[in-house]
């Protein structure tokens, strides 16, 4: 993709300076998650570290950077992958992404549906607390569904194979809660 066809492309609010992804925490190690809000094991991940994740976020100890991607679109009647991430960016337009990614998973509906309709969505967002009036429109009009597969064509390019992929510090880690928790202690010193 040219770079100046990258600055057309609209990126949420608390965007990462390299643009594909949002980031929460402040804390000195990064913690970066490549995920498909349709993946059932992406759900495993977020369901199952969720609770370390905040954790790691509340004692500032990571900066937590979620990458969504749209892997599994043809897994869906109707491009969920990226509509799905295209609503978390306008969530982190409000930001709300942290808690609006859970929600998805939570909600998470099976592969190879039409997944959760933008009204489904616009509601979820309501259901966690976005209240930026913005929002439903962002999502009706599409305003970030050119943002995941951005993300995904530059997360191919790093080597992402699959979803879940967790990087520490630059690292690849398995995406299960202890390990995060260990290589990040590593790297905390």
């Amino acid at each position: 993709m040219a770079q100046n066809q990258t600055q057309e492309i609209p990126v949420p609010r608390g965007a990462t300076d390299d643009r594909t992804g949002v980031a929460v925490g402040t804390g000195p190690v990064d913690v970066h998650a490549y995920i498909d809000f349709q993946c059932p094991f992406c759900r495993q991940f977020e369901l199952a570290s969720g609770d370390s994740i905040d954790m790691l976020i509340d004692r500032q100890i990571i900066r937590f950077v979620r990458h969504p991607m749209n892997f599994l679109d043809a897994a869906s009647t109707t491009h969920y992958s990226t509509r799905a991430a295209a609503a978390a960016a306008a969530a982190s337009d409000a930001g709300r992404l942290h808690e609006y990614a859970r929600a998805l998973f939570e909600y998470q509906p099976p592969e190879g549906g039409p997944g959760l309709t933008d009204e489904e969505l616009i509601n979820l967002g309501q259901i966690i607390g976005v209240t930026d009036p913005s929002f439903p429109g962002e999502i009706r009009q599409g305003r970030y569904i050119p943002w995941p597969g951005f993300v995904t064509e530059r997360a191919l390019a790093r080597g992402v194979g699959g979803t879940p992929t967790v990087f520490v510090q630059g690292e690849p880690i398995p995406a299960r809660p202890d390990l995060i928790v260990a290589a990040v202690e590593r790297v905390a010193g």
